[in-house]
């Protein structure tokens, strides 16, 4: 006869997520059907750092501060649901601008400790890393790249907590690229978009940029001096010209997104050689940048090359959210105690412990 093994019942998890400049909560209800997003709040936080060209740290803090608490509301009301019926809460515990973190675990801690309920510090990375499997359910092990404005990684996902780290940038994550390239050309932010709306009228052969550390073996990438290579023939053009021609601006626009593309498609082609052999291949992208179609469909012919599926999730959930968080809490809280009131904030956490931090601090937090 054969033994009837039970069904776990569906876990309602709260997620808050605030490491740079996007203050989020959501519910995600996870069982054996699979996950279900119930509701996903995000507020952005552009028109605060505008001006300033960049994220500003402290204004970040200050606006997740505020908006933290009616974001959680407005995710409860959404999913008709009050915080009695949530199973537990996660909230991101780092890497990333750290006042931004703290106000996170800070208010995650308060419903925590007000409710009853577990509560679960994440890895922003590992709710990036496990979003394949929130959306599409993909299989372990896989790839994936995670291509973002503060980190960019090579990633052999094994489990809820194994990761293994193929590779990443040493300098410049490729979204800060984008974004400083932007407002070298006179762009608006955030520069991923604008760059690749005005890269269609450009030829991307003009300007021979570099394509660094293609020369060397390995996974690693660096995009500082592309960006340098950018900026002076910026400063050539306006010399010579007396300022930025539109057309300029297209044709720089075209070749910096070439060569990034030209980069992350190689490197990519690397990160397939370390996949387990005998295992079905699959290539998975999430991160802001993870949205420009160019890069998108360059990985994905990477990915038909190695007879490997390709997943990118919606942009909903490939940007900072909170239902990546409350989902990577399900998945991993089978395998270890909820945190205490001890937990803190940390501005660095590598998912592969067996390897350093990645080295840099950019603008859109620090990498790991």
């Amino acid at each position: 006869m054969q033994r009837k093994v039970p069904v776990p019942k569906p876990m309602t998890i709260l997620g808050l997520e605030s490491s740079c400049d996007d203050t989020a909560a959501a519910i995600v209800r996870v069982g054996n059907a699979g996950a279900q997003v119930l509701s996903s709040i995000v507020v952005g936080q552009n028109d605060l750092h505008a001006k300033f060209g960049g994220v500003v740290p402290e204004i970040a803090a200050r606006a997740h501060a505020e908006k933290l608490d009616l974001c959680v509301e407005q995710a409860l009301s959404k999913a008709d649901l009050s915080l009695t019926d949530v199973d537990a809460i996660a909230v991101t515990a780092g890497p990333g601008l750290i006042g931004g973190v703290v106000s996170g675990v800070m208010c995650a801690k308060g419903l925590a400790l007000a409710s009853g309920k577990p509560l679960y510090g994440i890895n922003h990375l590992a709710g990036h890393a496990l979003t394949p499997r929130l959306t599409d359910n993909v299989p372990y092990p896989y790839l994936m790249l995670l291509v973002s404005g503060g980190h960019c990684q090579f990633l052999m996902v094994h489990g809820p907590d194994q990761f293994k780290r193929l590779g990443g940038t040493i300098d410049d994550a490729p979204g800060e690229a984008f974004d400083k390239i932007a407002r070298l050309i006179g762009l608006p932010q955030p520069g991923g978009p604008a760059i690749e709306t005005v890269s269609d009228k450009g030829v991307s052969s003009r300007f021979a940029f570099p394509r660094p550390l293609l020369d060397r073996t390995g996974c690693d990438m660096s995009f500082s001096g592309l960006k340098t290579a950018v900026l002076r023939k910026r400063d050539a053009l306006v010399e010579q010209n007396g300022g930025l021609l539109r057309q300029d601006q297209a044709d720089i626009a075209a070749g910096f997104q070439a060569a990034v593309v030209d980069v992350l498609t190689e490197k990519t082609r690397r990160a397939f050689d370390h996949y387990p052999p005998g295992c079905q291949r699959t290539l998975c992208v999430a991160g802001g940048v993870a949205a420009n179609q160019s890069i998108r469909a360059a990985l994905e012919t990477v990915s038909s090359t190695f007879d490997a599926a390709f997943v990118a999730p919606p942009l909903a959930l490939c940007t900072d959210n909170a239902a990546m968080i409350a989902y990577a809490a399900a998945e991993q809280c089978h395998l270890r105690a909820p945190d205490d009131m001890t937990l803190s904030a940390r501005p660095r956490w590598p998912l592969d412990l067996s390897q350093p931090s990645m080295l840099g601090s950019g603008r859109k937090g620090a990498k790991a």
